[in-house]
């Protein structure tokens, strides 16, 4: 009997290369997308998830969420008047940040993967253990 698994990410585990130190935030990336570089990176470097292949994909999601909150700023400086383009615009960025952020355990969803898994050891006999 095979296991269907399409569509189910696997539990994120430590890197045995993952980075013990973060990085500064890259040059280019605006003042928004460096804040939120310096508000993850410490949790990602924590968890022992993030590798240096993996600080591309960091950057994605940092200029992403970085870019939701510039439209933002700027829609709130327009008076509250709705502007389409700049609101589809937000809302891809949102939808990209979305799923950046679910790969590396950003998003309470993801966390709950990550702890998902019993602890090694554990013979099942914990009634409470989910």
């Amino acid at each position: 009997m095979s296991t269907h698994l399409r569509g189910i990410k696997p539990s994120l585990a430590p890197d045995g290369e993952a980075l013990t130190k973060a990085p500064t935030a890259p040059k280019h990336l605006t003042a928004q997308a460096k804040a939120e570089w310096r508000r993850i990176m410490p949790q990602l470097i924590a968890r022992r998830i993030i590798t240096q292949a993996d600080l591309a994909d960091v950057e994605a999601y940092c200029a992403a969420a970085g870019a939701v909150r510039q439209i933002g700023e700027a829609l709130a400086m327009a008076g509250g008047l709705p502007d389409l383009k700049l609101g589809g615009l937000q809302i891809r960025y949102m939808q990209t940040a979305r799923q950046l952020a679910a790969e590396y355990g950003l998003t309470p969803t993801s966390r709950a993967r990550i702890g998902s898994s019993a602890p090694e050891g554990d013979d099942g006999s914990n009634p409470l253990l989910v």
